[in-house]
């Protein structure tokens, strides 16, 4: 019953949208679950330096150091990553490349329930972690 109180419904599963659609918006309708570089959430974009397809490049090489990452969708300028917890638990962390500002946004959302106890922005702090690593290479 608990887990059902807190389950939330949201958008159509990734693999239900077309290759071609838009990039996902990058704000956080709940906060309690869900983590972005835009808004007031305290995490900076990812920097890069270089073409649209290096940032891609570096994404797709830190995406393969987590285990627990699945790509789901690629784009020129966008990601979608599922992660999924030793629990079963299911977060979407996606990604938008700004070629002009050199940046990469990224929203990290829980799939269910309205806390994520921290999951979503630890994630993302050793994301950055681990992407910069790549860059200095």
């Amino acid at each position: 019953m608990l887990l059902t109180a807190c389950a939330t419904t949201g958008p159509a599963p990734y693999a239900a949208e077309t290759p071609d659609a838009d990039p996902p918006d990058l704000a956080c309708a709940l906060r309690g679950n869900c983590v972005s570089s835009l808004g007031s959430g305290g995490l900076a974009a990812l920097q890069y330096a270089g073409t649209p397809s290096r940032a891609m490049e570096l994404l797709q090489a830190t995406v393969a150091t987590f285990t627990e990452a699945s790509v789901v969708r690629t784009q020129p300028l966008a990601m979608r990553v599922i992660f999924t917890t030793p629990a079963g638990f299911r977060d979407q962390v996606d990604f938008l490349i700004d070629p002009q500002a050199q940046r990469i946004d990224f929203r990290s959302r829980s799939l269910f329930g309205l806390f994520d106890w921290g999951k979503n922005r630890s994630r993302m702090l050793e994301f950055k972690n681990r992407f910069e690593q790549k860059a200095r290479l």
